[in-house]
């Protein structure tokens, strides 16, 4: 029987406010160090941001402190458990985490072209991924985008960005405007309307990242 998740990686992820988000195995197109278990790691919200909110890099006011945070608390998870550190930052070239996500059985393309995963909906976000040695079970979760017959993330945008793809200009130009204080105070609009997750992002977290977005 193959092994799940290792009970103190879980126990080490959450108490830094971190998830398993989903795992998939290495293919030999990844072109990585070795083959194994890539196990993709995100915010466990809302308990995220007050850990987060509290950590030297957050506090001392230099530039990038969430990839700053995550490479230091990830890369000392990837020690303690034998792991490699991959992050989705510091490219170019990046990693395709966007492929591994859709490998992993809980990820989807959303009607709005952003990810969506079966529990954290579209407010899903990645801090890291951990390639694990140990082969673990694929799981498969259910697509919410399927048994979603108001799609309420295509009209909820105030600008119709997602009218044709992702217009990335129109979405940035109203962050400037007063009429996008909303979407830069609570976070992106077609995001919220998500009924996945919904409510669970702190608002100084969604304010952090359209500031970082910007």
């Amino acid at each position: 029987m193959l092994p799940t998740y290792p009970e103190q990686l879980i126990d080490d992820l959450s108490a830094h406010g971190l998830q398993a988000l989903g795992h998939c195995a290495t293919t030999p197109t990844d072109n990585l160090q070795r083959d194994g278990t890539l196990v993709l790691i995100g915010p466990q919200e809302p308990a995220f941001w007050p850990i987060f909110w509290q950590s030297a890099e957050y506090r001392d006011q230099h530039k990038d402190p969430l990839d700053r945070w995550s490479l230091r608390v990830i890369g000392d998870l990837a020690e303690k458990h034998s792991a490699i550190a991959l992050f989705p930052f510091g490219g170019p070239p990046f990693q395709p985490v966007f492929t591994w996500a859709l490998r992993t059985g809980r990820f989807w393309s959303s009607p709005i072209g952003f990810l969506v995963h079966d529990d954290a909906g579209l407010f899903v976000s990645f801090r890291g991924v951990l390639l694990l040695d140990d082969a673990i079970a694929p799981t498969q979760g259910q697509n919410p985008c399927i048994t979603c017959t108001q799609k309420p993330c295509i009209p909820a945008c105030p600008v119709n960005a997602f009218h044709d793809g992702y217009d990335v200009d129109t979405c940035r130009s109203h962050l400037h405007t007063a009429q996008g204080a909303d979407c830069m105070s609570q976070g992106c609009r077609s995001r919220r309307a998500c009924p996945i997750g919904h409510g669970n992002r702190m608002p100084a977290q969604a304010t952090h990242h359209m500031k970082a977005f910007l």
